[in-house]
Parts: structure tokens; C-alpha cells; sequence
């Protein structure tokens, strides 16, 4: 097999077979394919795209070009989710304690963030001792001794991806719809999840700007999913404006805590009740959980009893992170400058460009520009306001938590460019566009593009 003669199929818009994938992805893996002809391919399939087979097959083999967990031995069925990322998530810290209070184990591997924010693992590294770099040994035993453990994404899951992704950032081939769902795809199949629940954000702070690109991409990562074998479903979420309060990994860890332990932003609690629930019916298996109106029942009452703290704490303690600054979140890091940033104009918050609240809390050192950068956990960005709201000028905003005056100066610089107003009402925005359910989707020869 050649890789030439693969290269020129799917430029000519022809399909791959699973074997000329699976070639691809073994070889160039194995360092046997050069950069350059592994970039011709990856924009033959941005500009002609591929099959829904010759997609799942992609996945499948960047899926399996490293370890594939097995988690059996630790939960008759593994439920997952997986956040396309945006400003203020913190859902993860808050959906995982939460259905593991249901006493469904929860073994799952995060990533780092790169832009706007810090990811899960950044987040998590606020606390003082907390291991995120476990062995697989050592992730399996606190599973099984505690019913949740949250670490580091081992670099031997989807290896392929790593390379690929690396190459994309800089061949023009990053927005490709199958390109883009293999690589969320492969990591979360090769993580030995049996049921799925994507949280796909939309709007200026997230990747896909629109519904419909947001919504295509769900149905691409759902349709991989379904056919790999997975129970799957993808929520369709707001993120025209920062989710809750806190943008910023300590003060994100402090207010997830808060909503765990019943309080938090309404916003933020809905929006994990919603993403818990459906965890719940992929895990229930149609022989419980089935209702989600029940399931966000019960779940409300389990934030309103607290009773996501103890699978926090405990995994917390058997990763030896600092329990006392999840028990008192006064504990967690704290910068040392704090500025308001205030209202200039009367009137109703027309917009806050979550994009935009995101750049100023990276110009904090709140998130990474380049993979090498050292994020500050202390600082970042309380948003106190909220699309609809009515204000009066001079009102409290934000809340700016810097270690730095230049930063901080930089910060309220991109903020005054944050956010418009309007002299008529503004509609609340919505915190779900729809869901894309995997029950919903058979077999189809559809090209994504």
C-alpha cells in the first residue's frame, strides 16, 4: 500500500477503505509517513470531506493507535461526558460528584486547557497536593475504593490524535467536520466509556460559532459514537455569554464547590442538572432513570442535600489533594489585587461577549496563549451580571482578581469592549438549543463535510 496513491483517491473525492485508514494511521503513528504527505491528506479530506463509514473508521483507528481502557472491573457500564470548553465551565467538577452520588462510578481522564481558560486538570491543580498524573493501576484502585477518580489524560490514549492535531494547528485543516469529531471521538472511545453525553457549546465564546455548525458537529460525533457501539447523546449549549459567575480555576473550583453543596448561579445548576440527567438515562439503560424530568427531580434534591460533596472529598483525599480548601474554598488561591469593573451606561446588559471575558481573564494568566505557558490559579474574572439584566451606571459588573497591575490593567482594557447595552428590554438567553439524541440515528452513507 502506498500512501501516494491514497493521497490521490481522496483528493480526487473518492472514499477510503478501512485498510487505507487504518494503514495511514499505523504508519504515520509509527513515524513511517512524513509531515508533508500526512498534511496533503488532511486537507484532501477538509476540502472533499469523507464518508459517515470512512469517519468511523478514522476514529476507530486513532481510537486504537494506543492503549483502549477497559474499565469493566470497575463499572458494569461507564457513562462519560465530554465539554467542548467555553468560559466558566466548571461543569465537569460539579456533573461528575454529582452522578457519582447516584452510586454510579465515575473513572474519567481530562485535558488541559489552551486559550480562554484553564481545562478540568488545570482547574483541579488549584488544590494543593491534588495528583492529576496518575498510573493506570493507581487510577483503577481509587476508582474501585472510592467511585470516583479524575485525572490527567494519559498520553497513550489516541497517540494518533496528538500527532494529527499538532500538524492540523498548522496546515490550515483545523475546521473540518470529520477531522474534528474523530479527534474529540477517538480520546473518548479509547477512555472506555459506554454511554456519552457531549456538551457541544455554541455562540462567540465557543469553537462553533452557529447553531447549525454546532448541531452538525454534534450529529457527526453522535453518528461515530452509534456506530462504534456507544450509547450516545449531545446537548447543544448557549455560550454567548460566560457560564456562571467565575472565570478563573480557583474561583471556578470555589464555585463549584458552592453548587454541590446547594447554592451557586442558577445558570450553572441548571445547566449540570441537564447534563447529569442525561448521563442518568445513558447509565439507567431503559430500565431506569428513563424520565429526564424525574432524573432533573432527583438530581436537584441530591445538590439541595449536599450530597455530591462526599464522592468529591473522597476522591479528593485519595488523590492527595488538600481537603480543607474544598471543605472552606477561602482556602484555595487568592490574588492579591481585586478591581470592580463598573456599569457606564444605564439600561438593560444587551451582551457580554464571552469571547471577549475570556481574553481579558488570559491576559490575567488565567489560561495558556502557547502549551508551555504557566497558568496563575489564583486570578481571573467574577462576571456578576447577566444578558437581560437591568443596571444602572456605576453598578458593580465584575470582578477583576489579578497578581499583576499591568495584567490587570490589560484586563479591564478588554473588558470595556465586553459588553453593549440597550435602552429597551433584553430577552434571557437560553441555556439549551436542542439535544441530538443517538437513539435517533441508524446506519447512513452521508459525506461529512
Amino acid at each position: 500500500m502506498q500512501m501516494l496513491n491514497i493521497i490521490e483517491k481522496k483528493r480526487d473525492g473518492l472514499p477510503l477503505d478501512a485498510d487505507e485508514i487504518r494503514f495511514f494511521i499505523r504508519e504515520y503513528t509509527a513515524g513511517a509517513i512524513p509531515d508533508y504527505q500526512a498534511a496533503a491528506l488532511l486537507m484532501a479530506i477538509t476540502l472533499n470531506g469523507m464518508t459517515r463509514a470512512e469517519t468511523v473508521q478514522l476514529t476507530l483507528a486513532m481510537a486504537q493507535s494506543g492503549d483502549m481502557l477497559d474499565l469493566s472491573d470497575i463499572s458494569e457500564y461507564a457513562v462519560d461526558k465530554h465539554s467542548s470548553g467555553g468560559v466558566g465551565d466548571k461543569t465537569t467538577l460539579i456533573v461528575l460528584p454529582l452522578v457519582a452520588s447516584f452510586g454510579l462510578p465515575i473513572a474519567k481522564m481530562s485535558g488541559r486547557g489552551l486559550g480562554f481558560g484553564g481545562g478540568t486538570v488545570d482547574k483541579l491543580e488549584s488544590i494543593r497536593g491534588f495528583a492529576v498524573n496518575l498510573s493506570e493501576s493507581e487510577f483503577r484502585r481509587i476508582a474501585r475504593e472510592t467511585g470516583m477518580v479524575l485525572a490527567g489524560q494519559s498520553k497513550s490514549l489516541a497517540p494518533a490524535d496528538g500527532l494529527l492535531y499538532a500538524l492540523r494547528d498548522v496546515t490550515g485543516t483545523v475546521p473540518s467536520q470529520p477531522l474534528i469529531a474523530s479527534s474529540i471521538m477517538s480520546k473518548k472511545l479509547a477512555a472506555g466509556a459506554n454511554g456519552i453525553v457531549l456538551d457541544v457549546k455554541l455562540g462567540c465564546g465557543a469553537f462553533m460559532k452557529t447553531l447549525e455548525s454546532a448541531r452538525d458537529l454534534a450529529r457527526v460525533m453522535v453518528q461515530i459514537g452509534v456506530d462504534a457501539g456507544r450509547d450516545m447523546a449531545a446537548l447543544l449549549s448557549d455560550m454567548n455569554q460566560p457560564l456562571g459567575v467565575a472565570v478563573g480555576n480557583a474561583l471556578e473550583v470555589a464555585e463549584a464547590v458552592e453548587t454541590l453543596q446547594g447554592g451557586g448561579p442558577a445558570d450553572l445548576r441548571a445547566h449540570c442538572i441537564e447534563v447529569a440527567a442525561h448521563m442518568l438515562r445513558l447509565a439507567g439503560r431503559g430500565r431506569r432513570y428513563v424520565d429526564l424530568a424525574e432524573n432533573r427531580e432527583l438530581l436537584a434534591q441530591q445538590l439541595d442535600a449536599g450530597a455530591g460533596m462526599q464522592p468529591l472529598l473522597r476522591m479528593m483525599a485519595a488523590q492527595g489533594g488538600d481537603v480543607t480548601q474544598i471543605q472552606d474554598a477561602s482556602r484555595l488561591p487568592r490574588a492579591k489585587l481585586q478591581e470592580e469593573f463598573t456599569a457606564r451606561e444605564t439600561g438593560a446588559v444587551a451582551a457580554i461577549y464571552a469571547d471577549k471575558v475570556g481574553w481579558a481573564a488570559l491576559a490575567l494568566g488565567a489560561g495558556r496563549a502557547t502549551k508551555t505557558d504557566t497558568i496563575d490559579h489564583a486570578v481571573g474574572i467574577e462576571v456578576h451580571v447577566n444578558v437581560g439584566d437591568q443596571v444602572a451606571a456605576g453598578d458593580r459588573l465584575m470582578t477583576v482578581h489579578a497578581n499583576d497591575e499591568g495584567k490587570l490593567a490589560a484586563a479591564l482594557t478588554l473588558l470595556a469592549e465586553a459588553l453593549a447595552y440597550s435602552a429597551e428590554p433584553v430577552a434571557r438567553l437560553p441555556l439549551f438549543h436542542g439535544v441530538v439524541d443517538g437513539a435517533d440515528f441508524t446506519t447512513s452513507p452521508a459525506t461529512i463535510v
